[in-house]
This record gives C-alpha cells, sequence and structure tokens, in this order.
C-alpha cells in the first residue's frame, strides 16, 4: 500500500474549489473520498467546514484515515456505498456534495485489486472487498449472449461478440483465473487488440461488478435531497456512460414539467430542483493531464440547488 504521505494530485482541484469553496454552509460531503486529496483541499481552504468521507473501499478509508488525521474532528469518515449513505445516515443538510468517480491510481496501481490489465492478479475488482461477487463470477459464470451485451454496452467495445465467444470457448476448458488470462483471450479475439481495447473491456466487468451506473443515479438522488438550497453538487466523470447519466440528472432536475410532449395538462407536478451551472463539461488543462495523465478523460459538471 502507497504511504499516506506520497503526493496524490486529485483531479481538477482548483475547478472544484472554485464552485464549492463559496457554497453556503459549514458541511461539506465527498462522496467518493478516495485518498482524500479533494478533501484536504476542502479542508485547507475553509478552516469553518466539517466534511463527511464516503467510500465503499475500506482501504480508502484507512490510508485517508491517515493522511487527513491532522484536520481532527473537522472529518467524518463513513464506509459504505454513496447511494445508500442519504438513507441510512444522520448527514446534516450539506452545503457541497461532490463526487469523483472512477478508480483512484492506488487502486489501479494495487495488482492485488485484479483491476489492471497489465499486472498479473485473480480477476477481483471489487471496490468494496466485503461485497461477494467478483470479475471471476462474471466472466466465468456470465452467458455468452449476457458478456456480449455487457462488453458491447458498458465497454462500447466494437468486437463484443467476438470477445465473449473467446471467452466461452476458454471457459469450456478451464476457469479463467486471472487478468492476464483474460487480456491475452481479448488479444486472440481481436487481434490486434490495443491498450484501449482491453480497458473497456476490463471496465466494462468492473461497472457490472460494482454496478457503478445504477450506484451513480440512486447516489445523485440521494445526495440531492440532503444538499440545501443553494448548495453546490459537483461531479467528475471519466466515461461516457457516466457523463451521460449526470448530464440527464442535471437537465431532468433543471425542467419543471417532465410529463410526455403529447399530455395536454402537467400530471407531474415536477419542479425545477437544480440549476446547472456548467451547460458543458469543464475538461482538465492541458498542462494538468500532461502532469497527471489519468486526468485526461475527467469531465466536470455542476449544478446549483434551487429547493
Amino acid at each position: 500500500m502507497s504511504s499516506p504521505s506520497e503526493t496524490h494530485r486529485p483531479v481538477m482541484s482548483r475547478e472544484v474549489l472554485g464552485f464549492l469553496l463559496d457554497a453556503p454552509g459549514e458541511i461539506f460531503i465527498d462522496a467518493t473520498l478516495g485518498d482524500g486529496g479533494h478533501a484536504r483541499a476542502l479542508l485547507s481552504e475553509r478552516p469553518d467546514i466539517v466534511l463527511y468521507g464516503i467510500d465503499r473501499d475500506i482501504e480508502a478509508i484507512e490510508f485517508a484515515k491517515e493522511r487527513l488525521c491532522g484536520f481532527g474532528h473537522r472529518i467524518q469518515f463513513i464506509h459504505g456505498r454513496f447511494g445508500e449513505i442519504a438513507k441510512k445516515r444522520d448527514i446534516p443538510p450539506a452545503a457541497g456534495v461532490l463526487f469523483d468517480l472512477g478508480l483512484s491510481s492506488r487502486q489501479v496501481d494495487n495488482p492485488e485489486r485484479g483491476f489492471s490489465f497489465s499486472r498479473d492478479a485473480r480477476l477481483d475488482m471489487r471496490m468494496d472487498t466485503s461485497q461477494k461477487t467478483t470479475a471471476y463470477d462474471i466472466v466465468n459464470e456470465t452467458s455468452r449472449g449476457e458478456l456480449t451485451k455487457i462488453i458491447a454496452t458498458y465497454g462500447e467495445q466494437p468486437g463484443a461478440g467476438r470477445i465473449a465467444r473467446a471467452i466461452d470457448v476458454y471457459r469450456e476448458k478451464e476457469p479463467i483465473e486471472t487478468t492476464l488470462e483474460l487480456a491475452g483471450i481479448v488479444r486472440k479475439a481481436i487481434h490486434p487488440a490495443t491498450a484501449a481495447d482491453l480497458a473497456r473491456v476490463f471496465q466494462s466487468i468492473r461497472i457490472v461488478v460494482n454496478d457503478e451506473l445504477g450506484e451513480l443515479k440512486r447516489g445523485l438522488a440521494g445526495m440531492l435531497e440532503v444538499l440545501m438550497p443553494g448548495g453546490i453538487m459537483v461531479v467528475i466523470s471519466y466515461h461516457s456512460l457516466e457523463d451521460r447519466i449526470v448530464k440527464q440528472f442535471f437537465v431532468t432536475e433543471e425542467k419543471g414539467c417532465i410529463c410526455d410532449p403529447d399530455m395536454p395538462v402537467c400530471r407531474c407536478g415536477h419542479k425545477p430542483r437544480l440549476e446547472r451551472l456548467t451547460k458543458k463539461p469543464i475538461v482538465p488543462s492541458e498542462s494538468e493531464i500532461k502532469e497527471n495523465p489519468r486526468a485526461r478523460s475527467a469531465k466536470l459538471r455542476a449544478a446549483s440547488k434551487l429547493i
């Protein structure tokens, strides 16, 4: 495990602070605490705030506890899924909520977690290591047809059918146990496979293992209830599936009526609850991408709660 003293650069920290520092209140939520980089920046810039840091990865919680110990009672740690916390925890109305989605560098670089296609490890990919389902289960027990859908839908990967067939043929002889085994199968199925191809296939399986898109939808809806009027929600996503969900959520909650356009009279009673602060997503600067290449796919969207 990395040392808490090691340097970690949170993605688009300056932009995040630009939205959150002036939020009207003293309670903030970092829904994806990770290594605590954004949390440390917020706590350092606003000595008056208390921050609730949430993460379903217990290793992340323990790492952040060491890294942020100097802030004492101003940081409260919660181990769990952010989609469930709003319903289960008594968190006061928050002035700001941050979601920084995706994997931390520490998770990717730890071969034991099984997230990387370039490091040999058992197929795992769980963000919460206490959950039962792993990547091994998805790869070895899901039907060929369902695997095709997973790779095509969540990886947006060309040749999904060929990849699923190659997986099916291989596992008829023996289980696929490791990340390098799976990467080798993909390379043979769509030769020559690029790093981007492998990343998309692994992403698709990881999304299913962790129910990432369902969790995101629940988290956005739940944290909107916790956010106080005038509060700010900031979301950083890393692929089009996440960004699409965030954009649609913000657009829907900015609208009044959401009835079918053919309805002569509004029956939904929906009222605008958000005002988008970013009509288009903000992306990292060229200098940030140069310093931190893993930031290159990040997109930031922000909104303010109306009611």
